[in-house]
């Protein structure tokens, strides 16, 4: 008996909507990467992109558990001394809830090339409304 291996002509990319209105951030996090990279299709490879395309509703009302919204520390760098910025998620929030959900699915997927594909097949929206009612979206529970 062989190993399948996919080929990237052969790979049907579905449209998932998940509405993350009072979802542990976590949990939401987890699912989008197993549905980014495609490891519940049967036809799963792990050196080709065999994944969904994602939309996330609703980014803003995702739930923090505990003390989150306070303790947890969202860094960036630039380069030069004393060039270190934080913000708490409580901040993130606030001003970027799209950028909470991305940085939480980015951490899980691969870092090389095929992660940076797949992450862009992630589309994280603040409210209810997205431009993605062509493709014909699928709403999926957690």
């Amino acid at each position: 008996m062989k190993t399948y291996s996919a080929k990237p002509s052969e790979v049907v990319s579905d449209w998932f909507v998940v509405d993350a209105t009072d979802v542990p951030l976590g949990r939401l996090a987890t699912r989008i990467a197993t549905l980014l990279r495609g490891k519940h299709k049967p036809m799963y490879t792990p050196h080709i992109d065999t994944g969904d395309y994602v939309v996330v509703l609703n980014a803003a009302q995702v739930k923090l558990t505990g003390n989150k919204l306070d303790q947890k520390i969202y860094d960036r760098y630039s380069g030069h001394p004393g060039g270190r910025s934080t913000r708490t998620a409580r901040e993130m929030l606030e001003k970027k809830p799209e950028d909470v959900i991305t940085m939480a699915v980015r951490g899980m997927l691969p870092k090389n090339r095929l992660g940076r594909q797949m992450i862009k097949k992630l589309k994280v929206y603040a409210d209810g409304r997205h431009p993605h009612a062509a493709q014909k979206p699928e709403p999926l529970e957690l």
